[in-house]
């Protein structure tokens, strides 16, 4: 073999090497854990707020910076608008309400459309396009959902730090500042933006107050309540944060034991729910002529549609006999 090839071989092996390297190494200098950890210190030295913490930069920036203000503002007129703000608001999510009411519409009018260019029926259309438009909304109450259940979870160690920080003689803003410093997120950040808003000048009962919107929790509300009815009263905050912390381990306990007895109840559930889906789509795979008649009779698709009706009927009253509130 000629050894101008082979030297020319190994010299384009060694670039492509550090030329992947190259790449690594600059990578790994702004992306890896290393050199998060590096920026965040660096950071705290120069009294800025960390990397990932929105709760912690300026919270008028942020307000203004959300996009389609007039639609959001016109959304927070009405009251639906105010509960999508809310569930947005319990997810933490960086899109507004008005953003994802407009993707909502986009899908519902794709999936609205899109069987009229395949050729299947208006019901069809109809069908998907309240899937379509309820993807987005489902994403975010999920998320939501389970942001809340972690938060409950981590709301008696709060409650039991902040005591603590009061009894050794911190202040409550300091008690505030600790549990958004030592709670591991996601309850860290509504701490912060807490302390952020007092320590900016908010009163802090309008913190309080907008604590209690971001958290649609009962225990939050309570904690709420208990200290502004204490900065109006006086009395031993500490000792009062104490047994709200053991109510809401009990309630918890209680919750966990209701949700075990139930757990066969919402097993059914999602069978019932699947069944006939199921059921139907093996009918139409064996026999396709014989599951047509759904989508080609009229008499059929009114069917599908009655019987699409009577199962959201059935979907929701289950979910009502199942939902047990603590």
């Amino acid at each position: 073999m000629d050894l101008s090839l082979i030297l020319f071989a190994a010299v384009a092996f060694l670039a492509v090497v550090l030329s992947l390297e190259g790449v690594y190494n600059l990578w790994a200098s702004r992306h890896s854990a290393e050199a998060r950890r590096i920026a965040a210190r660096l950071a705290a030295l120069a009294g800025e707020p960390p990397a990932g913490g929105s709760a912690a930069s300026s919270i008028a920036r942020e307000q203004q910076s959300e996009r389609l203000p007039r639609l959001n503002a016109l959304l927070a007129q009405s009251g639906p608008g105010q509960r999508l703000r809310r569930l947005v608001n319990a997810a933490a999510l960086s899109s507004s309400p008005a953003e994802l009411l407009l993707l909502s519409l986009g899908l519902g009018a794709c999936g609205l459309l899109l069987p009229r260019l395949l050729g299947k029926p208006p019901v069809f259309g109809l069908v998907l396009a309240l899937v379509l438009a309820a993807l987005p909304w489902w994403r975010v109450a999920g998320r939501a959902r389970e942001r809340v259940a972690r938060i409950e979870r981590q709301f008696p160690e709060a409650l039991d730090l902040m005591s603590r920080a009061m009894r050794a003689g911190h202040a409550f803003p300091s008690a505030v500042r600790m549990v958004a410093d030592e709670i591991a997120p996601p309850l860290a950040r509504d701490f912060r933006i807490l302390f952020d808003e007092m320590n900016y000048g908010v009163p802090a009962n309008e913190a309080l107050a907008h604590l209690a919107e971001r958290l649609p929790i009962a225990d939050v509300s309570y904690f709420v309540v208990a200290v502004m009815i204490q900065r109006e009263s006086g009395g031993n905050l500490a000792e009062l944060l104490d047994k709200i912390s053991a109510l809401v381990r009990e309630r918890l306990k209680l919750l966990g034991e209701i949700r075990t007895l139930s757990a066969e109840g919402r097993l059914s559930a999602i069978i019932l729910t699947a069944l006939p889906f199921g059921v139907g789509l093996v009918v139409n795979l064996v026999n396709p002529e014989f599951m047509a008649v759904l989508w080609t009779d009229p008499l059929g698709q009114r069917m599908v549609g009655i019987a699409l009706f009577m199962m959201a009927a059935g979907i929701l009253w289950m979910r009502k006999i199942i939902r047990i509130r603590v």
